[in-house]
């Protein structure tokens, strides 16, 4: 079969426009499926960081970074609401989708719960695959979630068996063999110890995860310096460290940590960033005092490929006769 002809037919069964793209394209540059893949299993302590709608992405990757966080908590507080799966799973890949039109760079979602049982996780992972998304990251608590931070809140964990077979059925069900379910290991959040934790990687690690994710809130890794001291290298392991940032990067390496999350700090820093300048704006009735501190327009549409737009109008619109 000629190439023409596998393109139009993938083209023709596909089921997004959008992964389309990507298979089309694979022949000359690596899927972000394997970029996310190789990552996980790199000997390399390998970096993401997180992003939240389309503009948020493509300045991640311009930064230089090799994958994005699709991060929960920044997706629903861009959209004003709690991080409590009140944003629905549709609305997250609507955002995710442009996120992933905008960059070459893999994506991994912050995929709470998966959205439900199996079977929501399971037709979660066909959707991002069709949308170009890499991965998905899911924890082992009950929808609706609660945000792992937040202090005093009951963090109730799902059945390990019922978990682990949650991963299954995404392994299952994805078609891209390299496709990444990461699963977030929440033990340490809900406040149980190190033989739970244990368990339940082991358990989710067995059912097919490609990477086991364990959190921690306490303000120094001895959760996760704990846990890498009896995991004996069985896995690529992923780490947050919010709350614990001021541990020196380099003791992640020791450890034989596999990917650090930056999780929401570009969010963060937009927050400030708007309540400065509104402020301001607000207190002086003027933008003399904002406009050196923030882009100029010109950047913005940088940003948004307006370069590519004025070529293609030349190219593809009648000129003036």
């Amino acid at each position: 079969m000629s190439l023409t002809r596998l393109l139009f037919s993938i083209e023709k069964n596909c089921a997004s426009v959008s992964l389309c793209r990507q298979l089309s394209s694979n022949a000359t540059k690596q899927k972000k499926t394997t970029q996310l893949k190789t990552m996980l299993e790199s000997s390399e302590l390998e970096f993401i960081m997180e992003s939240h709608n389309g503009l948020s992405a493509k300045i991640v990757q311009e930064a230089g970074f090799k994958g994005i966080w699709g991060s929960g908590l920044s997706i629903s507080a861009q959209m004003g609401v709690r991080d409590s799966n009140e944003a629905s799973w549709t609305q997250v890949v609507d955002v995710l989708e442009c996120m992933s039109d905008v960059t070459d760079i893999p994506i991994l979602l912050d995929a709470d719960t998966g959205y439900g049982n199996f079977n929501n996780a399971r037709r979660l992972v066909r959707k991002l695959e069709q949308r170009g998304v890499a991965g998905a990251c899911m924890e082992d608590k009950l929808f609706p979630k609660t945000n792992s931070l937040l202090d005093g809140r009951a963090q109730p964990l799902a059945d390990i068996d019922e978990f682990a077979l949650k991963i299954k059925a995404c392994k299952d069900t994805q078609i891209d063999p390299d496709f990444c379910i990461v699963a977030r290991v929440e033990a340490f959040i809900a406040g149980w110890g190190l033989d739970e934790a244990l368990k339940r990687a082991e358990a989710y690690r067995n059912a097919g995860a490609d990477a086991i994710l364990m959190h921690s809130k306490k303000s120094d890794p001895s959760d996760i310096e704990a846990f890498m001291k009896v995991w004996n290298n069985q896995g690529p392991v992923v780490i947050v460290p919010t709350k614990y940032y001021k541990t020196a990067t380099d003791h992640f390496r020791e450890l034989g940590i596999s990917m650090v999350i930056w999780a929401n700090h570009n969010m963060r820093a937009s927050v400030a960033a708007i309540q400065q300048t509104t402020g301001q704006i607000y207190k002086d009735q003027s933008l003399v005092n904002v406009e050196d501190k923030i882009v100029p327009v010109k950047e913005v549409f940088r940003l948004q490929g307006d370069k590519e737009l004025s070529q293609a109008e030349d190219k593809y619109l009648p000129k003036a006769k």
